[in-house]
C-alpha cells in the first residue's frame, strides 16, 4: 500500500487512464466488429462505410496515446486488407 501522497495521487490517476484506454478500446473493438458484421452481410456501400468509422476510431485512438502508433498503422492495414480481400473482383 503506498504511503506517500504522491504515490496515493499516482494510484488514484492510473486508475483512472485504466478506465478511459479500457473504454477507448471497447470503442475500437466495437467498430471492427460494425465492419465484421458489414463484411459478412456483403453489401459494399455498408462494409465501406463501416471500414472508415473504424479507421477513424482507431486513430483517434491512438492519437491520446491508447494504442501505439505503429499498432493503429498495423489493424487499419489488416482491415483494409479483409475489405479488399472480401470484395476483390467486384466493381463499385
Amino acid at each position: 500500500m503506498a504511503h506517500s501522497l504522491s504515490a496515493k495521487k499516482r494510484i488514484r490517476q492510473n486508475l483512472k487512464r485504466r478506465a478511459l484506454n479500457r473504454a477507448r478500446k471497447k470503442q475500437v473493438r466495437l467498430s471492427v466488429r460494425g465492419l465484421d458484421d458489414a463484411l459478412h452481410s456483403g453489401d459494399r456501400d455498408k462494409a465501406q462505410a463501416a471500414l472508415k468509422a473504424a479507421i477513424k476510431k482507431i486513430d483517434q485512438v491512438a492519437s491520446k496515446g491508447t494504442l501505439h502508433a505503429n499498432t493503429a498503422s498495423r489493424r487499419k492495414a489488416r482491415l483494409q486488407k479483409r475489405f479488399n480481400a472480401t470484395f476483390a473482383g467486384s466493381s463499385a
